[in-house]
């Protein structure tokens, strides 16, 4: 098993590579690896929808030690990253960061979320800042919402445009 500063850095260059030969080909990648989400997250959906969620990104945030607020309401599950672990060892690295390296969590976990009927909105922030805000809704009103606020607005499969 790799530990998580190898598999981090080797993420960050297989997307650099991945980059070089052209975004469709990086996000050709991410929607191979949303095929297995959906094995991991999908039964979390299936069983409590936003609560399985919640139940999913709160073992994410204690396996992956995130500095992260997990949000719950009604129509909407949020997450505040406030300190993302995976992005700060890309920064603090002598490889060099994949600018498109937080794009994967969007890349990955959108189409599983759309899958099962929810409208994720992702604000990166800044794409070489560890921080981030993601917001999954019920209601696609709802998400537009949540994307208008957003300062840097992440949506690979433009399901918001």
């Amino acid at each position: 098993m790799l530990c998580s500063d190898h598999f981090v850095r080797m993420y960050n260059e297989l997307f650099k590579m991945l980059a070089e030969r052209g975004t469709g080909d990086l996000q050709h990648y991410w929607k191979e690896i949303a095929a297995l989400q959906m094995t991991i997250l999908g039964p979390y959906i299936e069983a409590d929808g936003l609560l399985g969620m919640f139940h999913y990104w709160d073992h994410i945030r204690i396996e992956e030690n995130c500095d992260m607020e997990l949000f719950l309401e009604e129509d909407w599950f949020g997450i505040d990253m406030h300190g993302c672990p995976s992005l700060a060892k890309n920064l603090d690295n002598d490889a060099g960061l994949c600018i498109h390296y937080c794009e994967h969590c969007a890349g990955w976990i959108n189409p599983v979320l759309r899958s099962y009927g929810y409208w994720p909105v992702y604000d990166m922030i800044s794409p070489t800042e560890p921080r981030c805000k993601v917001r999954i809704c019920k209601d696609k009103a709802k998400a537009f919402e949540f994307a208008a606020e957003a300062r840097y607005l992440w949506d690979p499969y433009n399901d918001l445009k």
